[in-house]
């Protein structure tokens, strides 16, 4: 090789580490000292899936342990008209879904689908969700079966559940035989303001299975204080009164 070959092949490979330096560097020191985060793409800082789990508020469901739909009923309030209840079971305390678009579908007793209503819900964390739907319309035709399902993959997050600081106090049932009319006492066991608070009210026989249901809801609730609420029905009960579950149901929210 002669020596002005030499000289360029010196030049060229001296410009190639200059560019490698000047540029190469700073590229190479922003990418190996990026800081990792929940939205970068990646499976890293502990995740168990990309980008959730770990430190993340998004959670990898295969790493929680699975919700279910414990039972899905509708209740005779008058001639085609129903109310409607799931119960769904949470058993992780801290994960939640903010938002579950669901279906009741009605079946007659030849399982012809009659009718159907969908609605969002949201899970809270490590309890039982009931859903309600009021007032379904099945025009004069009789519920026997009902079934519920969500109808999008639901999204976990890392959340807190509101309604754990709620009390049910006082419970009262009258009017069994003629206007059933159940009354109890909530208390908000918090120092901070609650709104729009839900509760379902069940009722079952003495075996334990399931026979009418209601709704209420609460405005508001102050911190440390207490609100009636009412459930009503417009006919008897026929069958035996054996036990009543009245749930709180709120929004759950990111843990702070």
């Amino acid at each position: 090789m002669s020596w002005a070959s030499r000289r360029r092949t010196f030049y060229g490979f001296g410009t190639f580490l200059f560019l490698l330096v000047v540029i190469g560097g700073p590229v190479a020191y922003h990418f190996l000292t990026i800081p990792a985060t929940c939205t970068d793409g990646k499976q890293n800082q502990g995740e168990t899936a990309i980008d959730r789990g770990g430190p993340c508020p998004l959670l990898d469901p295969h790493a929680l342990n699975p919700s279910s739909v414990m039972w899905a009923r509708s209740f005779r309030v008058r001639d085609g008209v129903y109310n409607s209840v799931a119960y769904i079971q949470n058993p992780n305390d801290n994960a939640g879904v903010r938002s579950a678009p669901y279906r009741f579908s009605y079946y007659d007793a030849d399982n012809i689908l009659i009718g159907e209503r969908t609605g969002t819900t949201y899970l809270m964390p490590g309890t039982i969700t009931p859903v309600f739907e009021g007032a379904v319309d099945t025009g004069q035709r009789a519920v026997a079966h009902t079934q519920f399902e969500f109808t999008e993959p639901l999204t976990w997050e890392r959340l807190q559940n509101t309604a754990d600081v709620i009390e049910i106090n006082d419970r009262e049932i009258s009017g069994v035989d003629t206007a059933p009319r159940i009354t109890a006492s909530a208390r908000n066991g918090s120092v901070k303001d609650m709104q729009n608070i839900g509760f379902v009210a069940v009722v079952f026989d003495p075996a334990g299975n399931a026979f009418t249901a209601s709704q209420t809801v609460l405005p508001s609730l102050p911190g440390g204080g207490s609100a009636p609420i009412v459930f009503t029905w417009p006919d008897p009960f026929n069958i035996s009164l054996g036990s009543v579950d009245i749930t709180p149901i709120s929004a759950p929210i990111a843990p702070r």
